[in-house]
């Protein structure tokens, strides 16, 4: 009984039972032979001997036994018997001989088998058949096709295809026909995948290259790195997917189109706005706060322009590297920070090149791709913090490509190995020391001082951020009448800390609150109702360590209050002159003083010694007398040269025993002729002389200007005379009254005794 054989539609479904799992078309037969095969279990092999074309007409049976009815499907062999058809047969044989030494994958010797069949009806048929070309849903189309003519004309075309596809598989082999190593042979079999597609137009990619597609296309970048991206996207298809260099190059494609080429925030230039964000974060630094907003205002009327590069210099704690998160608000603007502290190796900012393995970008990009614009607030912190070179190359001079308005609109990193522009970048750095900053970075950078704190800036500080943070960080909120008064918060600035900013008032704040916080857990004691006074610190925390510099008065010869200026801010300190009888005439120092404070001692010592004269003292003391000068507080370390006027005040009280005028502090440089030279850090060292209760101080003449820019209300109660040498200073702070028990020094013998 014959039987219908049809193949399966698709593979979802190993037993089919409906017709369209079926295909419509099979063929018709009997079984001459079934073998079995050895070692595969039940599996046969049968051999079938087909009679024709079948057409199948539905499945029944179920899961169990499906079986399908088939009828005979009827060939049209209406042309067989014209010139037309014996032509066509002729066409196909000569074709399959082409197809067939044109493919290699089939031996040579089929070319004979091939010529041996007659040129009949079944010719077609056998073709069909036994020439191996397409695939499965080739094989049904020819079997689908009725007419024997139209089904030889049908074959024709799919041999044309497959001898084309050989010829451009011989051609590919020629241009690589070289001895292939392991890697070229790689490479020439994705080039001919990828010859195949271009040719089948088949742009099948894989869904990592669509999506890095989609994202390139909506780019804002240029042409010409549009076409520098596209050639690095061919490359994916003569790497193999499977090999590492694969996924390195799929990452670095990544990284080009995460980046944000020519996409930027739009900011917002609101002078008033920017004004009340920054001073509503910040107290003081009038000076930070008025540049970023003159540069508001020349970007809100250029509307495109170079940022500036900003340095941030003062001491630690006082709010440089916060205050990029308020200039970058105020402008609408991302933040990004990035600390430099202990970075040693150059590729960390430039990147390191794709060769290496688990290459990367470097910090820089790496912000830029954080922050998602090309114009974000870029803080640099602690960039005096930058090792110098080393064997991992010079971090600082890579910094300079990177910090210069001139250079950084196209900024080239290793990794990526295209220019970025950084020109619209806001960048911002910090900076403890200028002098670990090499010249040529620090000359990119526009430098502003961040003094430290006054005491009144500090208790501001106190009552606007430092209280409610710390209240709520320790679970305090809710106790609306906990609070410090003024004067609990200056006694904390002035007797618990020793700084320039304020973090050591913040933790010494935090740590109040936190014994307050223990009291009201330990006894629940609903109402809080608690205003820490001064009295009240020394149970929250314990006793000062440091008590304030308080005038000392004019009582003895030869103290002199001066004015000094330290990283925490600015002290009042004393230089004290005794002499005692020698004949080694010699001067000696104490206090722990530096070179250029000694070297500020003996100008102040030979400035006396030429003008004993105007003093009215006999120059041969010096001869019978040794001078000692000693500046209190040993174990603190002092130099400068701003005590120039103070030691010389000093000496000439000692030798004339007058009192030096009350509540008198000085400072100034002298020099051999006894002019007096402007200092610095005039506003702490004003700061620390009221604190102190000084109300006369003595300044160089040309440090009126700093005087002038210090706001009124820190000014008031003090009078301030300006000198230009030492005659003026001794003129105004030595008195003419001789201090009580004065000695006298005699010359004869060298002996002091005291004046009745």
């Amino acid at each position: 009984m014959p039987i219908c054989i049809a193949t399966q539609i698709g593979d979802s479904d190993d037993v089919p039972t409906t017709k369209a799992g079926i295909s419509d078309y099979g063929v018709y037969g009997k079984v001459v032979k079934v073998l079995e095969i050895p070692g595969q279990g039940k599996d046969v092999t049968a051999f079938i001997q087909s009679y024709g074309r079948c057409l199948v007409k539905d499945v029944r049976g179920g899961r169990k036994w499906p079986f399908a009815s088939a009828v005979e499907a009827p060939e049209d062999d209406s042309m067989t018997d014209t010139s037309e058809y014996r032509l066509t047969i002729e066409y196909l044989s000569r074709t399959v001989s082409e197809y067939i030494h044109k493919n290699d994958e089939i031996p040579d010797i089929a070319i004979k088998l091939m010529s041996g069949v007659q040129m009949d009806v079944s010719t077609v048929n056998y073709y069909c058949s036994n020439i191996p070309f397409g695939d499965v849903a080739d094989k049904l189309e020819l079997l689908a096709e009725a007419s024997v003519h139209e089904r030889a004309m049908l074959l024709i075309r799919k041999l044309n295809e497959g001898i084309r596809l050989c010829e451009i598989k011989r051609d590919i082999r020629e241009k690589t026909s070289a001895d292939l190593s392991d890697e070229q042979r790689e490479y020439f079999l994705h080039q001919q995948l990828r010859t195949i597609k271009e040719e089948l137009g088949d742009g099948d990619y894989s869904p990592e290259q669509k999506k890095l597609l989609e994202k390139a296309e909506k780019k804002k970048w240029s042409k010409e790195m549009e076409e520098f991206f596209m050639e690095e996207f061919d490359k994916c298809d003569i790497l193999n997917p499977h090999t590492p260099d694969y996924s390195t190059h799929i990452q670095y494609l990544q990284t080009l189109v995460d980046l944000p080429w020519n996409e930027y925030t739009e900011d917002n230039l609101s002078l008033q706005r920017a004004e009340k964000v920054l001073n509503r974060d910040h107290y003081g630094m009038e000076k930070v706060k008025e540049r970023i907003l003159e540069y508001m205002a020349v970007l809100s009327l250029k509307r495109d322009m170079k940022s500036p590069i900003l340095c941030l210099y003062g001491p630690p704690g006082v709010g440089k590297t916060s205050l990029g998160k308020s200039i970058a608000a105020s402008l609408g603007r991302k933040y990004v920070r990035m600390s430099f502290g202990g970075l040693h190796d150059e590729s960390e900012i430039r990147g390191h090149r794709r060769t290496y393995v688990g290459a990367m970008p470097g910090r820089v990009i790496k912000g830029i791709l954080k922050a998602g614009s090309s114009n974000p607030v870029f803080v640099l912190d602690e960039i005096d913090k930058v090792s110098g070179s080393n064997y991992h190359g010079d971090p600082s001079s890579a910094l300079l490509e990177v910090l210069d308005p001139e250079q950084n609109m196209a900024f080239h990193d290793n990794y990526l190995d295209v220019d970025y522009d950084l020109s619209k970048v806001l960048f911002i750095a910090t900076a403890n020391d200028l002098s670990t900053i090499p010249t040529a970075l620090r000359d990119r950078m526009e430098v502003i001082e961040v003094s430290g704190y006054i005491t009144e800036e500090k208790i501001e500080i106190a009552k606007r951020h430092l209280i409610p943070k710390e209240k709520e960080n320790n679970g305090l909120k809710g106790e609306k009448k906990l609070s410090f008064n003024k004067a609990s918060v200056e006694r904390i600035i002035e007797n618990y800390t020793r700084e320039s900013g304020v973090r050591q008032l913040e933790r010494q704040i935090n740590k109040a609150f936190r014994k307050l916080a223990y009291r009201k857990a330990y006894s629940s004691d609903s109402d809080f109702d608690i205003k820490i006074t001064p009295n009240e610190l020394e149970d929250l925390l314990g006793k000062p360590p440091f008590y304030r510099d308080i005038y000392q008065g004019n009582d003895c010869a030869g103290v002199v209050t001066g004015l000094a200026w330290t990283s925490v801010g600015g002290e009042i300190l004393f230089v004290e002159t005794s002499l005692s009888r020698g004949k080694e005439h010699k001067l000696t120092l104490t206090g722990n003083l530096g070179d250029v404070m000694k070297e500020s001692a003996a100008l102040a010592l030979e400035y006396v010694k030429a003008h004993a004269d105007t003093l009215n003292i006999d120059y041969r003391i010096f001869d019978h007398w040794n001078i000692h000068i000693h500046v209190p507080e040993g174990a603190t370390p002092k130099d400068g040269p701003s005590a120039g006027i103070t030691i010389a005040t000093s000496i000439a009280s000692a030798l004339t025993q007058r009192k030096v005028r009350k509540n008198t502090a000085m400072t100034g440089e002298i020099t051999l002729r006894g002019k007096v030279l402007p200092v610095g850090g005039i506003k702490e060292k004003i700061l620390a002389a009221k604190r102190a209760g000084i109300t006369d101080i003595v300044m160089c003449r040309e440090n009126r200007k700093d005087v002038e820019e210090i706001q009124q209300i820190y000014l008031k109660g003090l009078d301030f005379h300006y000198v230009e040498d030492v005659q003026e200073v001794w003129a105004f702070a030595l008195t003419d009254e001789i201090v009580d028990n004065p000695v006298t020094y005699s010359v004869e013998e060298g002996q002091g005794y005291i004046r009745s």
